[in-house]
């Protein structure tokens, strides 16, 4: 009977070390995605970036942390702004980076994204705030490009690398978008009347160029004289009173 209970009791260690044994290999395995890698600790101590696939850790002695190697689209929350020339206006904008150190990203900075995200914040403040409303709105691309690069010196130590920066939105104060309404009016209308006083000037000349052609050919007054009696014939309605032709003479003639 003692025996039997020492068997039992042997087989009841067994199965809890088999148990124990299957929790120590489940936890030694780690699978990383091909997007992702693994920092590993040891003993606190950073040994490296593992992965992507499959590999070993020693349990309880080794941590391991992913990391999504992925780009991030982060968007920036509305900033109120005062333009280099005194116009207050709201920006936002969105980021695009990606972990190209992941070693550097976990043991140089506590949380990359939330750094990476007042980087962003605080720079779009200080370049928006340096450029003109005009330069703001016509010149967009160039100041994506300085936020870029700016963003991506300051996180590049932290192993960040930011791919694209873009200002999505910029709201006007009411008061300035009447103001700049009335402006682009004002600019077409002045563009109009150009128009059209160019167009008066170049048919004059073609008047005076007409005039000389006519005066200097012999006939020729009397030809565009027949031609507008013709055409003003053909109108219904019209009484044609005759005229000697000498006069038109007389006046080709001054």
């Amino acid at each position: 009977m003692e025996l039997l209970v020492s068997l039992g009791e042997l087989g009841f260690v067994g199965i809890v070390l088999i148990v124990l044994l299957v929790l120590f290999l489940f936890s030694a395995i780690k699978i990383v995605k091909e997007y992702e890698r693994g920092v590993i600790f040891r003993l606190g101590r950073l040994v490296g970036a593992k992965g992507p696939g499959l590999f070993f850790i020693i349990p309880v002695l080794d941590q391991m942390v992913k990391v999504d190697l992925r780009t991030v689209t982060h968007d920036v929350p509305v900033q109120e702004i005062i333009t280099h020339d005194n116009v207050p206006v709201s920006v936002n904008a969105v980021t695009y980076y990606r972990v190209v150190d992941p070693e550097r990203a976990i043991v140089d900075v506590e949380n990359f994204r939330v750094a990476t995200s007042q980087i962003a914040q605080t720079t779009l403040r200080s370049v928006v705030g340096q450029a003109a409303l005009d330069e703001l709105l016509a010149e967009r691309e160039k100041l994506n490009k300085q936020l870029q690069e700016i963003i991506d010196k300051a996180t590049d130590p932290w192993g960040i690398k930011v791919v694209m920066v873009e200002i999505k939105d910029v709201e006007l104060p009411q008061d300035m978008r009447r103001a700049m309404a009335r402006q682009a009016e004002a600019e077409r209308e002045r563009r109009a009347r150009v128009i059209t006083a160019e167009g008066e000037f170049q048919a004059a000349q073609k008047i005076q160029e007409a005039s000389a052609v006519l005066a200097g050919a012999p006939g020729g007054l009397y030809l565009r004289a027949l031609q507008t009696i013709q055409d003003a014939a053909s109108q219904p309605g019209t009484i044609i009173v005759p005229f000697p032709i000498e006069l038109f003479k007389g006046l080709s003639d001054r």
